[in-house]
Order: structure tokens, then sequence, then C-alpha cells
């Protein structure tokens, strides 16, 4: 008995059913609210009655409050604006933007930081990405995603 035919009709229906797939509903589902690790409220959930509405930067990228930020984000802030010195070889470092999230800009123009994550044995993955025109970024999934830092200046 040959396999063949049981494998075109394998095939067949796998077509089927990826083609119902993509088809059913208009698209995709809806991707669920992002979850931070930081305990900072997610500038990215629409407000209500009882929160403040989420702050906006100039990027277009969801923002947050310096004060909203983990306490390891703040003293990162502190070191930035003192300019030193800072706990992690890396720390001031040409950032790539390579995920393409942040503001186009040339190379070189953005720097990043190392924020501290509290049990992490190695850098973590928070950083502060600075903007050579003072424009402040903030990730706690390692460049998956970026929130404008919003300062009490601002």
């Amino acid at each position: 008995m040959s396999l063949r035919p049981s494998r075109m009709l394998l095939a067949l229906l796998l077509c089927v059913l990826l083609a119902g797939c993509s088809s059913s509903g208009g698209g995709a589902a809806p991707a669920a609210p992002a979850r931070t690790t930081t305990g900072a409220p997610d500038a990215t959930k629409a407000p209500d009655a009882t929160r403040a509405p989420a702050p906006t930067g100039d990027s277009g990228l969801p923002a947050v409050r310096a004060a909203d930020l983990p306490p390891e984000a703040r003293r990162t802030l502190d070191l930035i604006a003192r300019g030193g010195p800072f706990p992690y070889a890396r720390d001031g470092t040409v950032f790539g933007n390579f995920e393409r999230i942040l503001p186009r800009a040339p190379r070189g123009y953005y720097r990043e930081y190392t924020v501290k994550t509290p049990g992490e044995r190695d850098r973590g993955a928070r950083r502060i990405v600075t903007g050579r025109e003072g424009e402040l970024y903030w990730t706690d999934d390692h460049y998956a995603s970026f929130r404008e830092v919003i300062t009490d200046g601002d």
C-alpha cells in the first residue's frame, strides 16, 4: 500500500485548515495587553476614572513618567544626569536601534545604560536609552518594546 495518497490528503487538509484560520474573524486575534515586570503602571492601557491620563511624549511611543519607573531606573537616570560613574562597563555605549522601534536617527545618536534587575546575576533586560537631544526611553524587555520617559521638567 502506498502512503502517497494519504500524504496528499494530509497536505490538503492542512491547507484547508490554514485557509480557514486566516479568513475567520477578519485577521489575527488582538494581542493581550503588555505586562510589565517592574510594577510600573502600563502607560498603553486606556485611562479610567480612577487613574490620571497616560502621559504622552514627542516620539509617538507610549510614555511613562520618570516617577513611575522602578527605583533602580530612577537611580540610573540620576547617574546619567550626573555623568556617572556607571556600574557596568557597557553603560554609555552606542545603542544601534536595530529593532527600529525608536525614532530613526544617525548611528551614534542613542546611548544605552543598564538598569539593575534585582535577583539577576547578569545585566538583565532593563535599559534606559538616551538620545543626543536629551530624549529618554525605557525598556524592561531587552528592546522588544520602549516607552518614552517623561520627566517632571517636560
